[in-house]
């Protein structure tokens, strides 16, 4: 196995082989753009490694040694030669990106004989010891594990003995002297000295990269991200080229669109006399590249043509890293490159409109769970801002929350469900388990490409960086802004699309879909086959779910309609009533409340049909707490002034309660065992779902009804209840002396429905999955138990790969949901079958849907715009697997 490939030796198809990064070396010097040369260590070679205990295959060692003698051949320089003297830096890159997630190392083949050549060569001792400790720095912290404050403590100590400000103002002796500490930080932490072979120093350098593909953070990455573990990384050996030569010399980032906004602008910054680390590490605050076009016109319009190159041969956004060096540029980098929600929308729709891609391709562009961070809340244009700072909006939203300094505690906090902002001065990669909890993330130092704003954007957080106004303590935990100081604990809010940071709470409003927005998810409709519905139980929610474009509404929970004030003391009088004419007088009360919320809903959604589920929970939940009843009466009876009229009237609640208590009450008398119990609750609720029908069809408008019958698990309990339904529907009809169409059917929500459902669809008009209780009665899990006690270490150790609850579990219950639909339809050609549970508005789970052949998915009104797009998506891959393959 070949384990080496030279850049001119790959294309960008191989980024499996090659990772990201190594592909895009290969093909844009195949492309003959000014790429300093190098070679990839592939992805098989990470695995080999790992597979044969961390050890580089004797193979892989031999491979590297010629290609270092081939790229010593072809930049006529040698490793360790003081007088044409090799480095190259080490840098990591998977298949997916993960900005950020792993380890780099710049100048490496320097030792002291080098850096005294390279400095005569150069003339100029500054940028040769300059180059010297940072590669001691980058090697001790990623290769020697030492950690980086050892070193920066070093750097600041002699900024602050000379009484300067920033690096470039140290000179060679200045420098000499901090590699003189940092040999000596390094020998006393591994008690031996630095390595100087660079040899030596490579083979190091390629274990450590290895060794980061499983560091802590890009585990993370890769959990919150959903990349596979097995992927490996790939390592890329380049020769060096310098940006820290003096003033001509320089080093950026740039996008090709503003990836915050996708305006078609070039976006960027750079530093001058400085290295790629140092724009991303936030230590100094770079400038715009716009700036690039005044200080070095010839470069900048060199760069812009590249970078218009490079965006029409990707045909898509590219994040492009590069150097300058004395006025030459070289290309060290390009990818895809992240963007927010509201950037790849308007990027999608826009490069459909410039011809770069079709409407297909602008679909599969834009991922679901983008869409969701599109609706993010922003601050209320209204409210009255008490502004503490601003800094640069590097991610959009707005967010509340208390302030944190530390990512661990934010982390701990977040879990808590507590909403918090995690505030530093610059982020690392380390943070970044504590940014995934974060409501959002503010830092004083870095720019736009900075970790925190990259990995921001990438989760759809807000984030303000380069606050240069907060002076942070994170001794004393707290920061200040002039005269005001700010504690951990205070409630903060910021606003990433302006850079605002606001002193206490402000009112949140929600977002307006723009017509970027508008267009792609009509073209997301034209292509998808599902039709997509809302889980909204009030107009308002449906008028809402309609908006987002829901074709209807297909779960509305009639219990939650039973929990207002007004209406819960009549339901718990009905529940507590001690002969069938109390209950009859109870349910007659209730009936005209519920006849207008459908009333209601029917006309929010018309023509669109509204699926009703008839009372699931059971009664007790309409009831006090067991437990605090038997406290109360328990207090009552010790209490000698205590009303015995209200001691007796607890005593027989508390009476009622306990007969209702149930060990397992979601396997109990709930669903449409209570309407077999009490028939007369599921007539009073489909008298009033056909008179607000009815109501509405003689003020011209057409209500599409479709009455649901829970927990159905036999044939016999639906023919009962469907009896009933129709029993009602025969007696309001005759009243109100018309006709209207209406449907009848079940949730599929216990593994025997599914398995029956041939003999169930004799009976039913349409099925709709309920695939929470559904994977709650396969799994044998109580949601609650499990998500709160194992779930969590059934995903870290592998043994389920997602939670069951949140993504489909294909393999059991997807099989059910396959089997239901089959059974069905074979018994009932005109059965129309949805899903209802959370997991329709999951795009992973919409995939599998489409597949099953299902009608129709239905989800929570904010998630439909992202059910729309998966729907779309799903059904576009389908098209394309389904294609021809074309020979070229």
């Amino acid at each position: 196995m070949k384990y080496v490939y030279h850049f001119h030796e790959g294309d960008r198809t191989m980024k499996a082989l090659l990772g990201g990064k190594g592909a895009n070396l290969a093909e844009m010097t195949r492309a003959g753009l000014p790429v300093p040369p190098g070679f990839t260590i592939t992805t098989e070679a990470c695995k080999a490694y790992y597979a044969e205990g961390r050890t580089l295959p004797e193979a892989l060692v031999a491979e590297v040694d010629e290609a270092v003698r081939a790229l010593e051949a072809k930049t006529k320089k040698r490793f360790g030669d003081p007088e044409r003297p090799l480095l190259v830096s080490v840098r990591s890159g998977a298949a997916i990106s993960m900005p950020g997630m792993m380890d780099t190392i710049l100048n490496l083949g320097i030792n002291d004989a080098v850096a005294e050549g390279l400095s005569r060569l150069t003339g100029d001792a500054r940028f040769a010891y300059d180059a010297y400790r940072r590669f001691i720095q980058m090697f001790g912290d990623v290769v020697l594990g030492i950690d980086h404050y050892r070193f920066e403590a070093v750097i600041e100590a002699r900024k602050k003995a000379r009484g300067v400000q920033a690096d470039p103002e140290l000179s060679a002796d200045d420098w000499r002297a901090v590699i003189a500490e940092f040999l000596s930080v390094i020998e006393k932490e591994t008690r031996r000295p630095f390595p100087t072979d660079p040899r030596e120093q490579l083979y190091l350098a390629v274990r450590a990269v290895f060794d980061s593909w499983n560091n802590q953070r890009a585990i993370v990455y890769r959990k919150i991200h959903k990349i596979p573990d097995d992927l490996g990384t790939a390592v890329n050996v380049q020769s060096m080229v310098f940006g820290n030569m003096g003033e001509t010399s320089g080093t950026g980032v740039a996008f090709t669109r503003n990836p915050s906004t996708g305006e078609n602008a070039l976006y960027g910054e750079f530093l001058l006399n400085a290295q790629g680390e140092d724009v991303v590490a936030g230590i100094r605050t770079p400038q715009p590249i716009a700036r690039l076009k005044d200080i070095m016109p010839e470069v900048y319009a060199e760069f812009e043509a590249i970078a218009r190159r490079l965006e029409a041969h990707y045909r898509d956004m590219q994040d492009i890293e590069w150097t300058i060096e004395r006025g030459k540029l070289y290309l060290l980098q390009t990818r895809s490159g992240k963007r927010t929600a509201q950037a790849a929308v308007r990027i999608a729709v826009d490069m459909v409109r410039e011809g770069l891609i079709d409407e297909r391709e602008a679909v599969l562009r834009v991922s679901p769970e983008m869409l969701d961070q599109l609706l993010h809340r922003r601050i209320d244009p209204a409210a009255e801002l008490d502004v503490l700072a601003k800094g640069l909006s590097a991610s959009p939203g707005a967010a509340t929350g208390r302030v944190v300094f530390d990512a661990d505690e934010a982390e701990a906090r977040g879990k808590r469900g507590e909403a918090v902002i995690l505030v530093r001065p610059e982020t690392t990669p380390d943070d970044i388990h504590g940014i995934a909890l974060a409501q959002g993330v503010i830092t004083s130092r870095g720019g736009m490409t900075s970790h925190a704003a990259v990995v921001a954007r990438g989760m759809g957080k807000p984030a303000i960086v380069g606050a240069e106004a907060i002076k942070i303590d994170l001794e004393r935990e707290c920061f200040s802004v002039g005269d005001a100081v700010v504690r951990k604990g205070d409630v903060l809010s910021m606003d990433g699309a302006s850079g605002l940071i606001l002193r206490g709470a402000v009112p949140l409003v929600e977002p307006e879909p723009d017509e970027a927005f508008r267009t792609l998810l009509g073209w997301a409709d034209a292509i998808r086959r599902l039709d997509v519905r809302a889980n909204a139980d009030t107009p308002e929610d449906a008028a809402r779910a309609r908006a987002f474009g829901a074709q209807g509404i297909g779960l509305c929970r009639t219990e939650h309609m039973f929990m207002a004030a007004e209406r819960l003391p009549v339901v718990r009088e009905m529940i507590l009533a001690q002969s069938p004419e109390e209950r009859a007088a109870a349910l007659e009360r209730l009936r005209p409340m519920q006849e207008e919320d459908f009333y209601g809903i029917f006309k929010a959604m018309a023509p669109h049909p509204v699926t009703i589920r008839l009372l699931d929970p059971p009664l007790h939940e309409f009831l006090p707490n067991y437990e605090e009843l038997l406290l109360d009466v328990d207090r009552l009876s010790r209490d000698p002034s205590a009303d015995p009229t209200a001691l007796e009237a607890k005593r027989e609640l508390l009476k009622k309660v306990r007969a209702l208590k149930e060990e397992n009450p979601m396997l109990g008398l709930r669903g449409c065992r209570l309407g077999l119990l009490y028939p007369e609750i599921y007539a009073m609720q489909a008298e009033a779902i056909f008179r607000a029908a009815f109501r509405l069809q003689r003020e011209g408008a057409a209500a599409k009804v479709e009455i649901m019958i829970p927990l159905v698990g036999h044939v016999n309990e639906l023919k009962a209840m469907r009896a009933v339904v129709d029993g009602v529907y025969r007696r309001v009809a005759d009243d109100f002396g018309a006709e209207l169409e209406y449907a009848v059917g079940t949730m599929i929500e216990v593994p025997r429905a599914a398995l029956t459902a041939d003999e169930i669809a004799e009976v039913a008009d349409f099925f709709s999955f309920g695939t929470n209780d559904l994977t709650q009665t396969t799994f044998g899990y109580s949601r609650d138990d499990a998500e709160g006690k194992f779930l969590h270490h059934y995903i870290e150790h592998k043994i389920l790969s997602d939670n069951p609850f949140a993504v489909l579990d294909a393999a059991g219950v997807g099989k059910l949901v396959e089997m239901g639909t089959r059974l069905g339809r074979q018994a009932n050609a005109k059965l129309k079958v949805g899903v209802c549970g959370e997991h329709g508005g999951e795009a992973q789970s919409i995939a599998f849907f489409h597949s099953a052949g299902l009608d129709y998915v239905s989800a929570s009104p904010y998630r439909v715009p992202l059910a729309r797009l998966a729907a779309a998506q799903a059904a576009a891959k389908t098209r394309e697997a389904e294609a021809p393959a074309q020979i070229i």
